[in-house]
C-alpha cells in the first residue's frame, strides 16, 4: 500500500447505518495514506444529496439502510459519475442481491465479516481495476449463472450470433477480468499498453449495453461469452 502514498489519495464515500461499523471503516481508511474519507453517511436520502454536488473515486454502500436500499445510491451513483468504483458492504451474501447490485453496476461485494484491513486492501484493488467478490459469494453467484444457462437450454444456433458480438481480443480481456486480474495485469499478460486495454473494455461496455466491470462480466455469462468453469478446471 505504501507505493500509492505519494499519489493523491483515493477519495472513499461511506455509506452505513450501523454506528459501530461506519466508524471502523472511517478509521480503518484514515489510517491508509493511499485513501482519503470523502464523506459518511447512514442513509440514502442525506447521501442522494451530497451526490448532487459532491463526488467521489470509490463507493463503499451498505444494502440494508433505515430509509431504502443501498442500490438506489449505486444507480445514481452510476448515472452521475460514471467513472466511480462501487463496492458492496454487507450482511447478505443472497445471490438476488449480489446480481441486483452487479447489475445496478456494483463491481465488488464484500461481506462484513471481512476484517477492516481486508476491506481497505479490496478498495484499493478495486480502484486499481480488480473486481473484489468475496470467495463464497463468488461461488454461489457463478453457480447461479451456471444452473440458469442449463436451465434455458437455448438451441444452439440462438446462442452462436451472441459469441460473435465480441472480438477474439475483447473476449480474451473479458475473460481476464472476469477472473479478477487488473487492467495492468490484462495488459502484461497480453503485451500491450494499459490504454489498450481500456479502449477495448470501453468497447466491451457499448457492444453489451453496460457501464461498469461488474455488469459487463455478469451479462457475458449470461449470454453464454465466458467460460469461467472451463478456465477454472484447467487451472486445476
Amino acid at each position: 500500500m505504501s507505493q500509492q502514498s505519494s499519489r493523491i489519495p483515493i477519495q472513499v464515500l461511506i455509506v452505513e447505518d450501523d454506528v459501530v461499523t461506519r466508524r471502523s471503516l472511517c478509521l480503518a481508511i484514515e489510517t491508509e495514506p493511499a485513501l482519503a474519507l470523502a464523506a459518511a453517511f447512514d442513509s440514502v436520502k442525506p447521501t442522494l444529496d451530497w451526490l448532487e454536488n459532491n463526488s467521489a473515486d470509490v463507493l463503499l454502500t451498505d444494502l440494508g439502510l433505515p430509509d431504502g436500499s443501498g442500490i438506489e445510491v449505486i444507480r445514481r451513483c452510476v448515472q452521475r459519475y460514471p467513472a466511480c468504483d462501487i463496492m458492496v458492504l454487507t450482511m447478505s451474501s443472497d445471490e438476488d442481491n449480489v446480481l441486483a447490485c452487479i447489475e445496478a453496476g456494483a463491481a465488488g461485494y464484500v461481506l462484513k465479516e471481512a476484517r477492516a484491513f481486508d476491506i481497505v486492501r479490496a478498495l484499493l484493488d478495486l480502484h486499481a481495476g480488480c473486481s473484489p467478490i468475496s470467495p463464497p459469494i463468488a461461488r454461489k453467484v457463478l453457480a447461479r449463472l451456471q444452473n440458469k444457462k442449463i436451465q434455458r437450454a437455448s438451441p444452439p444456433e440462438l446462442e452462436n450470433p451472441a459469441a460473435g458480438i465480441l472480438t477474439r481480443r475483447e473476449t480474451a480481456i473479458l475473460d481476464l477480468i472476469a477472473r479478477g486480474d487488473s487492467y495492468g495485469d490484462v495488459a502484461k499478460l497480453l503485451s500491450v499498453s494499459v490504454g489498450t486495454v481500456q479502449t477495448h473494455v470501453k468497447n466491451i461496455y457499448g457492444k453489451l449495453s453496460v457501464h461498469s466491470r461488474g455488469e459487463a462480466v455478469y451479462e457475458a455469462q449470461r449470454r453464454g461469452l465466458l467460460q469461467v468453469k472451463s478456465r477454472r478446471q484447467k487451472s486445476q
